[in-house]
């Protein structure tokens, strides 16, 4: 599998391009913001889908520019509303300015598996960061977006946020964090191992 790794937006968010070898398509985490430079990374492949850990507006800015001819989108239920309402998302209180997405096309649980452009993709939800956050486990790879950092996890002080939770779902994650390769949200370290 490639990784390609487009650091973007003012809270520099990772947005990761997931791609089998030689392949005409490829999946993006989290397009934040900046779609030129996503588009660049995905040097002409197929934007096949668009996977989202969360709803917060560092994670969906660019939606929209990307979600092209049905393009799907995928997050999990309970921040499926997020995607459309800057209170929700945090856009209105950290930015001042609104953020919104077009509404997601599928609607992910815990559990759910899904195979997207080749790859073999397993939804683990993670709640605390947002009521909805969720981790991928692609591969022996996972994507944790804000549940966990290389040297903490997000924060729980958002609409939505919670710190019993998030406690809750670091206890299943890390675990699982210590056996492959993970890549979060945010940070220099866009491939860690605990």
């Amino acid at each position: 599998m490639k990784i390609t790794c487009v650091t973007v937006g003012p809270v520099a968010t990772c947005c990761y391009l997931l791609s089998r070898e030689d392949a005409s398509e490829c999946i993006v985490i989290d397009p934040g913001d900046e779609p030129e430079r996503i588009l660049r990374a995905a040097a002409g492949k197929h934007i096949a889908a668009i996977l989202l850990t969360h709803g917060h507006f560092d994670h969906i800015g660019a939606v929209s520019a990307l979600a092209k001819d049905g393009t799907p989108i995928l997050i999990h239920a309970l921040d499926a509303d997020m995607l459309t309402d800057p209170k929700r998302n945090a856009s209105l209180a950290l930015l001042r300015a609104p953020v919104s997405a077009c509404p997601a096309t599928d609607l992910l649980r815990d559990g759910d598996r899904r195979t997207l452009a080749g790859l073999e993709i397993e939804v683990i939800h993670t709640p605390g960061h947002t009521p909805g956050s969720v981790c991928y486990r692609i591969g022996d790879h996972l994507f944790t977006g804000d549940t966990l950092f290389a040297d903490g996890w997000g924060r729980t002080d958002l609409p939505g946020g919670d710190e019993h939770a998030i406690m809750a779902s670091l206890r299943q994650v890390i675990p699982l964090a210590r056996t492959m390769p993970f890549h979060p949200g945010h940070g220099d370290d866009q491939v860690c191992v605990l």
